[in-house]
């Protein structure tokens, strides 16, 4: 299958996407491509690392890619739903209730530091990343479209850190760590101090086209058996306390479709649910290490899946 026929059409548009964001997020290509997947794919993602090494650069440069209007949140420990949703005002000329809109309402909206606020103000996400809407005082108001939540986090054993609830980290499609630059990048990033800007390439009508075509990638039944197996195996293997859910392979599923679009090609093949397995599943499942539930360990798991579930021919 790696001589899969290449879908050109797209080319163009999908090498600007990842020319302007690999531009600003220097040597993390393949960073840079798992989180146009995820855009590609409709999804949310979340970014997990220590403070500095990137994660804000990542979600700004996305942003200004897609282009659209962009918001930006630093999540405190006193943020409120209301915050993000928005509140009824009421106008002392008129009388009336008005609505005043929150940053929710934006193409692409930059979660920073999601962790560190309460989990009662981090639900006030859930309808909107699942539903595209958000509703306040009883009254449904939908979201601009595309609407992409780019949320960063620290890792949990920093101070001042609250853990996501497990639902809603279900509706992130990928978490992803970037790690420390090599030791080449760094030097040239301590050279030029000054952050690059990132380019705008195309209108969000144009991301909502090509989201829609990327869902249109083909996945034949030996890939999707594939994908099925390692799915369902997370809900038997004794090295999983909670399996993924069908939510979980529906957003594989979408992955695959759109890292195969992505790489031009007319099809997916099994490397992609191989490659995108960790990065989509890993967050969605609770692991069992050295005896005990640990909440941060599917990604060891996931591989070790993958290492006993060789891929079709």
């Amino acid at each position: 299958m790696s001589g899969a026929p290449r879908a050109a059409s797209d080319a163009p548009a999908v090498e600007q996407l990842r020319s302007a964001v690999g531009s600003v997020l220097q040597g993390k290509q393949e960073v840079v491509d798992l989180a146009l997947t995820a855009v590609l794919a409709g999804g949310h993602l979340l970014l997990q690392d220590v403070p500095g090494v990137g994660k804000t650069t990542l979600a700004s440069a996305l942003a200004a890619a897609v282009g659209g209007s962009f918001r930006r949140v630093q999540f405190t420990s006193d943020l409120l739903p209301g915050d993000l949703t928005g509140v009824n005002v009421l106008e002392r000329d008129s009388g009336r209730f008005v609505f005043r809109e929150g940053p929710l309402f934006a193409n692409v909206v930059l979660a920073d530091e999601i962790n560190r606020t309460t989990p009662k103000t981090q639900s006030a996400l859930f309808e909107a990343m699942e539903e595209h809407q958000v509703t306040v005082d009883g009254q449904t108001r939908p979201l601009p479209r595309p609407f992409l939540v780019v949320a960063t986090q620290n890792p949990f054993d920093m101070h001042g850190t609250f853990h996501l609830p497990d639902s809603q980290l279900d509706r992130f499609l990928m978490r992803l760590a970037l790690g420390y630059p090599d030791r080449s990048t760094e030097r040239d990033i301590l050279r030029h101090s000054r952050r690059p800007v990132p380019a705008t390439v195309m209108s969000p009508d144009q991301v909502e086209a090509l989201v829609g075509q990327a869902q249109q990638t083909a996945v034949p039944e030996l890939v999707e058996e594939y994908l099925l197996d390692l799915v369902r195996a997370t809900r038997s293997d004794a090295r999983f306390v909670r399996g993924v859910s069908t939510r979980g392979a529906q957003a594989l599923h979408r992955a695959v479709r759109a890292r195969a679009f992505l790489q031009r090609r007319a099809y997916a093949i099994p490397e992609d649910v191989r490659d995108l397995a960790v990065p989509v599943l890993a967050h969605r499942i609770l692991a069992r290490s050295a005896g005990a539930m640990d909440s941060d360990g599917g990604a060891e798991a996931v591989r070790g899946l993958l290492d006993e579930l060789p891929p079709p021919l």
